[in-house]
Order: C-alpha cells, then structure tokens, then sequence
C-alpha cells in the first residue's frame, strides 16, 4: 500500500490534474468507478488504477476493480485525498491513454446526427453536452480548430463517462465542412441571431449541429452556405442559454423528429 504522498507514481499522478502534465506524460486521470467502467467497455487503455480500500465499497467500485486488465495499486485515505476530486470518485482514480479519433475513420450512418463544438472554454460544459450527445444517438462529437482540453477531469466528470463512448475528433473547420458536406450533412449552426428557429427545420436527415460558446459564439468559418444559422426563442432577459442546454434542446427536437429513428438505424 502506498502511504506516501512524496512517492513518484502519486507525483505524477497529481500533475495529471493539470493540462501541462497531461501533455506532458501523454495520459489523462480519470475519476471514479462509472466513468472508469465505460472507458473498460469502450477499449480505453488503462495504466493503472489507484483504490482505496476503505472507499472502494460500491457495487460499481467492485466490479471494475475484478475486471480491469491492469496494474491495481492500493493507496492510504490520506494518499487518495490527494490523488481524487472532492468526494466524486468512489475509492477509485485511474491513469489511462486519450484515445484518438481521426476524422477519415468515422464511418456514419445514413442519417448521423452530429455535434460541432468551436471555442467551448468550460471543459464541464463540453462533458455535458456529450452526455447529451450520447443520450440522443450521436455518432460523433467534433472538435473544431482546437483550442478545448477534451480530456480534462471536469470535462470526464461531467460526462458521466459518456467521453469514452463515441468518437470525439479533433479537426480544423475547413476540414470539418467539407467533410460533412462530402458526407451530405445538412450543418446548422446555433447563432443568437439565426436565420430560423429551431422548431422550422428539418432534422430527419444526416444532420450537425455547431455550437460555440455562451461569450463569443461562432466565428464567421460558421457564416456561410451551406451552413444554416438557427435560434433559440428567448422571451426573457437572457440572450443566450447554456451551450450544454442549448445542445440537449436541439438534440431532442432531431429525436423528436426522427420518431421511430434510433443509434442502430441503417
């Protein structure tokens, strides 16, 4: 058991918690037994995991630690008050590998839904629009010129996981148009001053949504044909909504439309 906070592994570890490190030593940490059990099913490599056996005690924490094909490292409560994130990692923190999808290796549905996320700067607020994207059949989230910590702990954490569960690509938006365009995909982005509600398009084809931040928006690579600029209605003093909000509207509303349409649909 581990019981120093001066031992190396833990160090390096720790750093994790910051962008640099995690650059640096080419990992991310990853808290918790959920999300630690959907990066297991979805093929994540794991380095190491780090339990606290007194902590450990739920059925997930249980289960993960019997299953997990790597490296199991037992640490002291004091140890792991170090290595976790507040109370939200149920005994468990693990090391892991990013995965890495590429663009031309998505292979879409007849009628993808997709999310574009440009300039997102909270890593909480990408998280949780992936959970969304997960909940609704996405079948890919893409990352547009860079610039988002896509692994960041907060950004895992508010995605329950779900991070680990469909492709999340990281490309420039030139590339992105074209290649949604040669896959006929009709692209709408969400502008507070659209073209269109919301509720006035069509989603019941190979569809994406871009979305950029609640203090910029999108940039003008996102103003042109045939990109197709909508709103949200909004009847009070606020002119904008949560990004992460506004994705799980317009998300619904494509599920909503597709009816009997589901992830598995040819």
């Amino acid at each position: 058991m581990i019981t120093s906070l001066k031992n190396s592994r833990i160090k390096d570890a720790v750093r994790l918690r910051e962008r640099r490190g995690r650059e640096q030593q080419g990992r991310m940490i990853v808290d918790g037994a959920r999300p630690l059990q959907r990066a297991l099913e979805a093929g994540v490599e794991l380095d190491v995991i780090f339990f606290c056996q007194e902590l450990a005690v739920s059925v997930e924490a249980t289960q993960v630690l019997a299953i997990a094909p790597t490296e199991l490292l037992r640490v002291s409560e004091s140890v792991f008050d170090r290595l976790a994130f507040g109370n939200m990692s149920d005994g468990l923190v693990g090391i892991a590998r990013p995965p890495h999808a590429v663009l031309d290796q998505i292979r879409l549905s007849q009628r993808p839904l997709i999310v574009v996320l440009e300039g997102i700067e909270k890593p909480g607020n990408m998280g949780a629009v992936i959970r969304s994207a997960d909940a609704t059949g996405v079948e890919a989230v893409m990352i547009a010129d860079g610039g988002t910590d896509i692994y960041n702990p907060n950004a895992i954490r508010a995605s329950q996981g779900a991070i680990f569960t469909l492709p999340v690509v990281l490309a420039e938006s030139n590339d992105l148009l074209k290649w949604l365009q040669a896959h006929d995909v009709m692209i709408f982005a969400a502008c507070i001053d659209g073209e269109a509600t919301y509720t006035e398009c069509s989603f019941t084809q190979g569809t994406a949504f871009v979305l950029g931040s609640e203090a910029r928006g999108l940039t003008d690579r996102w103003r042109v044909d045939p990109v197709v600029s909508i709103r949200l209605p909004m009847h009070g003093v606020s002119d904008s909504l949560n990004v992460s909000t506004t994705a799980a509207v317009l998300l619904y509303e494509a599920v909503r439309q597709r009816g009997e349409f589901s992830k598995s649909s040819p």
